[in-house]
């Protein structure tokens, strides 16, 4: 039996513990998602001219687009931008049937909706404003033609001239795309005095809305008539542009809009645009 003062007694072990510090994980970056490949097949065909980008959607829901070979039918769907693409036959036809028509707009009519109690040029497109003799390959008034129409670019309501109306966006993104460069020629009576250095700057060199103008082409025509040649069409354009060179416009024609001239179309009439034409 072991006395009190006995030291050879077992001594209670003590165990180490490690404390496990929780150290948090890095966070893991963000997964990006990869950029879609490829150019929107709508805007692929307004690119190309084939049509307007609303009515290439409306194309591509019906089935009537292909790519490569293979029917589309999918809002959004991409492709290469050097891919085949194609519109089936019946819309090829529907564009066919779509309607161009070029108005001789009189002073005081408005190119498109109805403002400060101006009617819209439109309003001209009735059977008796149809000009005479221009009646070609069954090209008849038609209520249809009225469908949709919508102008090609504007033209001021104290100017005359020609104004072109069209249900086809194939027309209206050659006229007034953002890289259109389809001439439109003016003639233009004013009053004042215009030096050399005066028409030099309506040639090139003025700026609208603090943006330069593109080159134009500006003559006399007559001694109180100025013929300019635009590529583009700022809201009244050559009215301001002459105001910057001390000139006051007090009459406005357009005559031509790329190859298409006025001509003989009377004032208030309208004819459509024929097959054989183009701009």
């Amino acid at each position: 039996m072991r006395g009190m003062n006995d030291t050879s007694s077992p001594r209670p072990k003590i165990r180490a513990v490690r404390v496990a510090r929780h150290v948090a994980a890095p966070a893991a970056a963000p997964v990006q998602a990869a950029a879609p490949s490829g150019v929107r097949i709508s805007k692929l065909l307004a690119e190309r001219g084939l049509c307007s980008r609303r009515e290439a959607d409306a194309y591509i829901e019906r089935g009537l687009v292909h790519v490569n070979g293979e029917q589309v039918t999918q809002l959004g769907t991409r492709a290469a931008p050097d891919a085949e693409i194609t519109l089936a036959t019946a819309a090829r036809e529907q564009q066919a049937r779509q309607a161009t028509i070029l108005v001789h707009k009189p002073i005081g009519y408005v190119s498109g909706q109805a403002e400060d109690g101006h009617q819209p040029a439109i309003v001209l497109v009735v059977p008796a404003g149809q000009m005479a003799g221009q009646v070609v390959d069954g090209q008849r008034f038609h209520a249809g033609c009225l469908k949709g129409l919508a102008p090609a670019g504007r033209l001021d309501i104290d100017s005359t001239g020609l104004l072109v109306l069209t249900q086809d966006g194939r027309v209206a993104r050659q006229l007034i795309g953002a890289d259109s460069d389809i001439e439109k020629e003016y003639l233009v009576r004013v009053e004042g005095r215009l030096d050399d250095k005066g028409l030099a700057l309506l040639n090139h060199g003025l700026s609208l809305d603090d943006k330069p103008l593109r080159p134009a082409r500006v003559s006399w025509q007559n001694e109180d008539q100025l013929r300019f040649i635009l590529k583009e069409g700022k809201k009244r354009q050559i009215r301001r542009m002459c105001e910057l060179v001390g000139l006051r416009v007090t009459g406005l024609k357009r005559v031509r809009i790329g190859r298409l001239v006025l001509g003989d179309l009377p004032v208030g009439q309208w004819r459509y645009l024929r097959p054989d034409e183009r701009f």
